[in-house]
């Protein structure tokens, strides 16, 4: 299920991102947005929702997609999104995607992690920037540019694989 697709944010990425937002559904208390730590909120997501995304980040002007949660790595969300990024990525090649995690890529998304299945390195190969890292109340900064606690690192990738971290 998704919660919400926000359209023209630039709180999530660089430049105006369209289609920027889907809410999805993760149960793992403590992380951002609380109504999406049941699975059972929202929607579901359909082709109807892929082909409306797409739709969506058509115009020239839009410079990419961001994936929010809840958690897009939660093992359930894996399949479906996995296969959205990669029409993005077909679609759009040069459009951005950025992606917000809780886990940690080079732990808990590496073969053996936590939450690593047969989908995680294509949702990797898809994505050019991860901000990866749970939200740490305690750790909360106000002056950190697209992310809300000093532990989360933005991480940019290529084919999956990390090439600079910050920004």
């Amino acid at each position: 299920n998704y919660g919400n697709i926000k359209s023209y944010d630039i709180a999530d990425g660089t430049g105006v991102r369209e289609a920027v937002r889907i809410w999805l559904q993760a149960p793992l208390k403590g992380r951002f947005n609380a109504p999406t730590w049941d699975f059972n909120y929202g929607k579901p997501f359909t082709r109807e929702t892929q082909d409306k995304l797409l739709e969506l980040l058509a115009p020239s002007y839009i410079e990419g997609f961001s994936l929010l949660g809840g958690e897009p790595f939660e093992p359930e969300n894996q399949p479906v999104l996995a296969e959205l990024l990669e029409e993005i990525r077909r679609t759009f090649p040069d459009k951005s995607i950025w992606c917000y995690s809780g886990y940690l890529f080079d732990k808990d998304m590496v073969p053996g992690g936590k939450i690593y299945t047969p989908f995680t390195d294509r949702m990797l190969s898809c994505i050019d920037v991860l901000v990866d890292g749970e939200f740490i109340q305690e750790l909360k900064n106000l002056s950190l540019q697209f992310r809300g606690s000093s532990n989360q690192r933005i991480l940019h990738l290529k084919d999956g694989k990390l090439i600079k971290e910050g920004l």
